[in-house]
């Protein structure tokens, strides 16, 4: 069976990217690694070809070549994945859809083309659907009905099918599930409580694979909360850290996290020691009142700035997610974001407006209390240019234009680069550094796309802008006090250049929606309305 996958299109977002990834020529921020998964779940003597529409077109020839298309991603690429469908179906070719958003709005307009729907985890339903293509039948639906895979036998996913090239960093999985209960995360969802675990021995495995077809960049781990099964994770750290000893430390990874990591200083140090750099936390909002309506209790059990200042201590860079909207919300929540994110300095802060995904604690609340203004099949996902799709306990033109002027002031070019500063200032020193054998111990000559993109941000941030007289100083004193954290600061400090950006996207497309609002939009019913007082 001559298979297509096909990869859909992203929106423009905060985590694309795309001037940074300009400067170091390569297309795309991750590669799709549910695609690669799928294609090692079929049958390895079926033909397989991957299109990533983020790295480049689908060709006439591809299209000839392909007896089944399969098409999968997640509900902000829903309108290039109705448009992929359409061009297969076209051509006369049968279509398989799974992915998040096939599983979370099986019956969404954009998948009605579609002859196959395979829901859920692939470890259940493909082998239904293959069944089904092997029996000659040309539709069905296939379902979990509730249950969830042992990913402990979950192939190597076929990486060899991506352009690794055109990737900045590579994708692999080690847990699925998270053990929170956030009213508004469509994780517990779609991949349960309970969180499932690879083997060591199976990620090791996909980490030589990596290695072997010549990957030597960074890894992310895209568990949803990477220390959600604590003792598991702690199993697999050591393999980790003895596989990167053994080869040099070919690999940086980054990955997801709950702020309780804070807590187990262990955890955090054997991480460093396996060279995690980064780790993403879902903060959400300063204001304890409102992350306690929306169920995210983990996050009001210590001090939050603390917690950054203790994952920041062992050299672990915080990003975070911030939200905007909750229920009973008071004026001024993007100022008191604002403020958090200076006080912390956490550079890279993702801030949106609050989404009811389909089928998540907050989308049924709401719809029981008559607030959504939205069809399940109408929902948008979670982007920074997306209005709240429910009926909020405050005026949404003043939630929209708190979240903008929060987003504007975030990433203002000199205010960037203090915050920058100032966290680089109290980053704690690589601990991965102390344990590179003696062998690989001289360090390469940097990629000539690395040099490249240094020299541009140099020029513009440093000569061209009137950030320069901020640049240089904060350069200097980064490199005099912290200078084993130089690299990754002028890292850092390049990423505002999709940011510089971004600012002017995410103000047109909200204005833009704002202008479409009728003049009194609809207020929360009194009932549901709850004031809660910031903390």
């Amino acid at each position: 069976m001559r298979t297509l996958l096909i990869y859909p299109e992203f929106p423009k977002t905060f985590w694309s990217y795309e001037k940074i990834l300009e400067l170091v020529n390569r297309k795309v921020l991750l590669p799709p690694l549910g695609m690669v998964t799928v294609a090692a779940l079929l049958p390895q003597h079926w033909e397989m070809k991957l299109v990533d529409r983020n790295v480049r077109e689908v060709t006439e020839a591809e299209w000839a070549w392909a007896e089944l298309v399969v098409v999968s991603g997640m509900i902000v690429q829903k309108a290039d994945m109705a448009e992929q469908i359409a061009r297969a179906k076209q051509r006369g070719l049968p279509v398989a859809v799974g992915g998040p958003f096939a599983s979370s709005t099986p019956d969404a307009p954009e998948l009605n083309l579609a002859d196959f729907k395979v829901l859920d985890e692939g470890e259940i339903t493909l082998p239904l659907f293959i069944e089904a293509i092997e029996r000659g039948e040309q539709q069905g639906r296939f379902s979990a009905n509730g249950e969830k895979p042992d990913v402990t036998g979950t192939p190597v996913p076929r990486f060899d099918l991506l352009q690794l090239e055109a990737y900045d960093s590579m994708s692999v999985q080690f847990s699925r599930g998270c053990p929170f209960q956030c009213e508004f995360c469509d994780i517990i969802v779609l991949y349960g409580r309970k969180p499932r675990t690879k083997t060591p021995e199976q990620l090791i495995a996909e980490l030589q694979y990596l290695y072997d077809l010549g990957w030597r960049r960074s890894i992310f781990l895209v568990d949803d909360n990477f220390i959600g099964n604590k003792r598991n994770a702690k199993l697999l750290l050591p393999a980790i850290k003895q596989w990167q000893i053994e080869r040099g430390y070919p690999f940086s990874f980054a990955t997801e996290a709950s702020v309780d990591l804070a807590s187990d200083d262990e955890l955090m140090r054997m991480m460093a020691e396996c060279r995690f750099d980064s780790v993403f936390l879902g903060i959400e909002t300063p204001d304890e009142a409102s992350l306690s309506v929306a169920g995210k209790h983990q996050n009001t059990r210590s001090s939050l700035e603390e917690s950054v200042d203790r994952i920041t201590s062992y050299g672990l860079r915080v990003m975070a997610g911030f939200i905007i909207g909750f229920d009973g919300e008071k004026t001024g929540a993007g100022d008191r974001i604002v403020e958090f994110v200076s006080r912390t300095g956490i550079p890279a802060a993702m801030m949106g407006m609050l989404q009811a995904l389909p089928n998540t604690g907050l989308w049924h609340r709401l719809e029981k209390e008559g607030r959504l203004i939205q069809e399940k099949a109408d929902a948008k996902g979670v982007n920074q240019t997306n209005l709240l799709n429910f009926v909020p306990t405050r005026p949404i033109r003043d939630i929209a234009n708190e979240y903008v002027d929060a987003f504007c002031r975030l990433y203002e070019p000199n205010a960037y680069i203090d915050r920058v500063k100032h966290y680089y200032l109290k980053m704690g020193k690589p601990l991965w550094q102390e344990y590179v054998p003696a062998a690989f111990g001289k360090a390469s000559l940097p990629a000539w796309n690395d040099v490249r993109a240094l020299l541009i941000v140099i020029w513009r941030q440093g000569l061209k802008r009137d950030t320069r007289w901020r640049f240089w100083r904060s350069l200097l004193e980064v490199a005099r006090k912290n200078p084993a954290v130089l690299e990754q600061f002028l890292v850092v400090l390049a990423h505002n250049e999709h940011f510089l950006e971004y600012r002017s996207v995410v103000t047109r497309e909200i204005q833009e929606q704002l202008q479409a609002l009728p003049p009194e939009p609809p207020q929360a019913p009194a009932a549901a309305t709850r004031e809660l007082q910031p903390v």
